[in-house]
């Protein structure tokens, strides 16, 4: 008959509380074994974004204490853990956690060792008798991960290590996966020893599993729309895998449902709304067109500065809101600029600044009501492009710093956000630029102590 076993699996919840209650009611139903069967449950990373006030203002403990009440076997990280925490936080994020957190390929900069809180694998001896082992890997970032003082490795370098030794200790052989559905599949194709590999990262969904090269893929999609299942028979032969997901509109909601969603949003709220920033003597608005009293003038020089740079560049859809006058929390802060964006300051050669202007204005009409999703971004549309210390003459085409045309031959740096590299507009950003990440701020803490140091609450 063999053995049975049964892999929950859920990823990329992203902070949105909004579905949590029903996927937490429904993978405890899920939990229960039947029969003979054992049951695992796995998180597969990207559970906290700081985009939600509750995860914002716990630093991530409250994503914590909800993947608790699940009693989790493992769980690996995705980027919004990794880079959208600084390291001090990242490494005290785990420590009330009542499950593993394994993950292979993420080092301490200065020591070369992995974090505390991290193992590379675990290995389970389960109540049917089946040994079995997961892995855990999350998407290398090197760029983002090193200023921030890790050394994130690429995954096939260490694999084979890990495979070699874990295949022949164990019955099944799992990678718990934050890497995208193009590097799971090159997994599956070197590494056939895989009986299982969950994916997520890139928020694709398998409703029925996949087969690669005999290793079962699976993968549930994101923000907690789905759940999913691996289920396994084992016997002293081979083994037999199948795969799928639970919608989110076929788990049972409760009236209660939406005043705990309602409570999460506001405790983060009201924690954040009692951190000062300053005191406003005029409304700070987030019209593109207005340069007078402009909250993205303001927000421009605050990243010039921090960038130590003459010049910066934003978009105007960063900003959802304007501030008003008076008082002015975190709270505020956090809900017109809630991105989980990094700063970058950019050096380019004169020649190349030139190119990456022109990019910027061929795009300008298409991006300013471009609705922009992912890599950072947590607004509606990109909006308008503005320049500080740049400007563009579109009759003769030339661009000029700081009111002189450019020099081809000279070099220019800039500070800007780093989604800016990241969308596939400005391609100069990154094949010509020398850029440097500048952590562990995010944009709205930048802005926020500039309106500190100019508005102070007296």
């Amino acid at each position: 008959m063999g053995k049975k076993l049964r892999i929950i699996h859920t990823n990329d919840l992203h902070s949105h509380f909004e579905n949590w209650p029903r996927v937490k009611r429904f993978v405890k139903q899920r939990q229960v074994a039947d029969g003979e069967e054992c049951v695992l449950t796995v998180d597969l990373g990207d559970f906290m974004d700081r985009w939600h006030p509750l995860t914002e203002a716990t630093n991530g403990q409250a994503n914590i204490e909800e993947l608790n009440t699940l009693h989790y076997d493992a769980i690996t990280i995705g980027n919004n853990e990794g880079i959208g925490n600084g390291k001090e936080c990242l490494n005290h994020l785990f420590d009330y956690a009542n499950f593993d957190v394994v993950l292979a390929n993420l080092f301490d900069k200065t020591t070369l060792l992995r974090p505390k809180w991290a193992q590379p694998y675990k290995i389970m001896t389960l109540n049917n008798g089946l040994t079995i082992a997961m892995i855990g890997m999350t998407a290398p970032f090197p760029l983002t991960y090193a200023p921030n003082g890790w050394d994130v490795r690429d995954p096939l370098e260490l694999l084979p290590e890990f495979v070699n030794e874990l295949r022949p200790q164990v019955d099944v052989l799992i990678l718990l996966s934050h890497l995208g559905i193009q590097a799971d599949y090159t997994i599956a194709d070197e590494f056939p020893q895989f009986d299982v590999i969950i994916g997520s990262h890139t928020h694709h969904l398998f409703p029925n599993g996949e087969k690669r090269n005999s290793v079962q893929l699976a993968a549930a999609g994101k923000f907690g729309r789905y759940v999913g299942e691996v289920e396994l028979h084992c016997n002293d032969t081979h083994i037999t895998s199948a795969a799928r997901t639970f919608s989110i509109e076929e788990m049972l909601a409760y009236p209660e449902d939406e005043q705990q969603i309602t409570k999460w949003a506001l405790k983060g709220h009201e924690q954040l709304a009692k951190l000062t920033v300053g005191y406003l003597p005029y409304p700070l608005t987030n019209d593109p067109q207005l340069y007078e009293h402009s909250l993205i003038e303001e927000a421009l020089d605050a990243v010039r500065k921090r960038g130590a740079t003459d010049s910066a560049i934003l978009n105007s859809g960063l900003f959802l809101e304007s501030l008003p006058v008076g008082r002015i929390s975190q709270d505020q802060v956090h809900s017109i600029l809630p991105h989980p964006m990094h700063l970058i300051r950019v050096r380019l050669q004169g020649k190349d600044l030139i190119r990456m202007i022109l990019e910027m204005e061929k795009n300008r009409l298409f991006l300013s009501h471009y609705q922009m999703v992912g890599m950072g971004f947590r607004g509606k549309i990109f909006g308008q492009i503005r320049y500080l210390g740049i400007s563009y003459d579109a009759t003769n085409h030339q661009v000029y710093w700081q009111g002189k045309p450019v020099d081809e031959q000279q070099n220019y740096s800039f500070t800007t956000v780093d989604h800016f590299m990241f969308i596939p507009f400005f391609p100069t950003i990154e094949i010509a630029g020398d850029v440097t990440f500048l952590f562990p701020e995010f944009i709205r803490t930048v802005v926020g102590n500039d309106l500190q140091k100019k508005f102070p609450l007296t």
